[in-house]
């Protein structure tokens, strides 16, 4: 394959992108040989064609719409993808709602079976207050538990180490460390 720039069209000061046809070229300001033309080579791959044919700025704006374009379709995948994932978490969220309620459906009349039990032993008054004891130290286990865990906690380290370092970063008289 030949790499003469002149044999796909005019584009030196001889003639204008918008010319008739000459010898080599098919029709006019393509700059692709035209088939049928006696041409033997292969047609020209696009790439090619417009590497040759096009200005940088053309290219530069071809590819930064062409990038745009692509953030664009890519932000709007991810706002379709988030919002399906939304409403999967929703009704997740829901549903688990609704089986902690009827867990505590399901202590409360355990805790009234149990008082009722106790009932049939001694007076219903102590087997209510029993019960109630018992869950008073459950709910005192639980929370120190809880406790526990967010003395545990330890905060975001390293992003604040990172934004204390951005004032210094930003001035420009400082050296950033």
């Amino acid at each position: 394959m030949t790499t003469d720039p002149s044999q796909y069209g005019p584009t030196s000061a001889g003639g204008a992108a918008g010319a008739a046809p000459g010898p080599g070229t098919g029709t006019a300001g393509t700059g692709r040989p035209a088939s049928g033309s006696g041409s033997t080579e292969a047609p020209m791959p696009e790439a090619e064609y417009r590497a040759r044919t096009e200005t940088l700025g053309e290219m530069f704006a071809s590819f930064s719409e062409n990038l745009s374009t692509l953030v664009r379709q890519e932000i709007q995948l991810a706002k379709a993808e988030a919002t399906v994932e939304a409403k999967k978490a929703g009704t997740g969220a829901g549903l688990l709602a609704g089986a902690a309620l009827a867990a505590v459906f399901v202590l409360l009349f355990l805790s009234t079976a149990l008082m009722w039990a106790l009932g049939s032993v001694m007076h219903l008054g102590w087997a209510a207050l029993i019960v109630t004891v018992l869950w008073g130290v459950a709910a005192a286990v639980l929370g120190v538990m809880g406790k526990k865990y967010f003395d545990r906690i330890k905060g975001l380290p390293q992003t604040q180490e990172t934004v204390q370092e951005i004032p210094a970063t930003l001035n420009p008289n400082k050296e950033t460390p």
